[in-house]
């Protein structure tokens, strides 16, 4: 318990040196993003055991770390550079697959395909909000990030208090029914406090906060953020590892601790697209 709390203490301490900096150096988002991805990318192609084959490796690692850094090119050029870095890791993906086809399997260059697509494209949604929100951009930012791991906090809490019922034992056998409803009060109560904090403190009432936006990101983060970790709790299972590394002590990987975050964000940013958190 000891490491857990101490290892999250330092993530949201890291968050915090982004927000702090965001002003006088935007870039630190996007390198910390690149720097997630390609952590996660690297962590799923080496449980997949194929941490060896280079062509793989390297070229995943490199759209993982490419895809964020775009983000600083021109509106009218990201589009195009990313339909670029798409187009060429696909072709030497599947060059690779067929150059190695006696040592490697479809299956397992179509796990490593998608999620060196997945997982830098959605963590780079957390971008996409921050120009969205405009200067509250980090405040929707600090919401999608918060809300994805809250909401695995107010499930571990429950469950390892009160939870009997387990909610799928032949993917996740510790995740209960009782800790997904600890999940759901944690999140939607924090995203409602963390509303008023800063209307009343950092806004001053100076903006009007959708109090309505917030309890749908808290309801909704709550439900992707259990979906984030049995369907990365699956791949795990595929590959017989309890965790996909040991870089965050008491946490596991980084997969471990973003899965959540891969499924929240996207939806974040379509949600305030429409409802807005931050209403002038």
């Amino acid at each position: 318990m000891k490491a857990r709390l101490t290892s999250a203490v330092t993530l949201v301490f890291f968050l915090a040196a982004i927000v702090v900096f965001n002003a006088s150096y935007p870039i630190a988002l996007n390198l910390a993003i690149a720097l997630i991805s390609v952590l996660a990318v690297y962590e799923i192609i080496t449980a997949l055991g194929l941490a060896k084959n280079y062509v793989l490796l390297f070229s995943s690692l490199l759209l993982s770390a490419t895809i964020p850094m775009l983000q600083l090119a021109s509106s009218q050029q990201v589009p195009i550079l990313q339909q670029a870095a798409y187009f060429i890791y696909t072709v030497i993906t599947f060059s690779s697959l067929i150059f190695y086809h006696k040592s490697i399997t479809f299956r397992e260059v179509g796990v490593i395909y998608s999620m060196s697509l997945l997982i830098p494209t959605a963590l780079t949604t957390l971008i996409s909000l921050r120009a969205l929100g405009g200067r509250h951009g980090m405040f929707y930012v600090i919401i999608a990030i918060f809300s994805a791991w809250i909401a695995d906090t107010g499930a571990f809490f429950a469950g390892s208090l009160w939870g009997k019922h387990k909610l799928c034992p032949d993917i996740s056998p510790k995740k209960t029914i009782e800790g997904v409803i600890g999940g759901f009060v944690l999140n939607i109560t924090a995203m409602l406090i963390f509303g008023y904090i800063f209307h009343v403190i950092f806004y001053e009432y100076s903006v009007n906060i959708s109090y309505y936006s917030l309890f749908i990101i808290g309801f909704f983060g709550t439900v992707l953020s259990v979906l984030g970790d049995l369907s990365f709790s699956l791949i795990k299972r595929s590959c017989h590892i309890k965790d996909f590394s040991e870089i965050i002590p008491g946490h596991g990987g980084i997969l471990d601790r973003f899965d959540s975050v891969i499924f929240e964000a996207p939806f974040v940013y379509l949600l305030v697209q429409i409802l807005p958190i931050v209403i002038h």
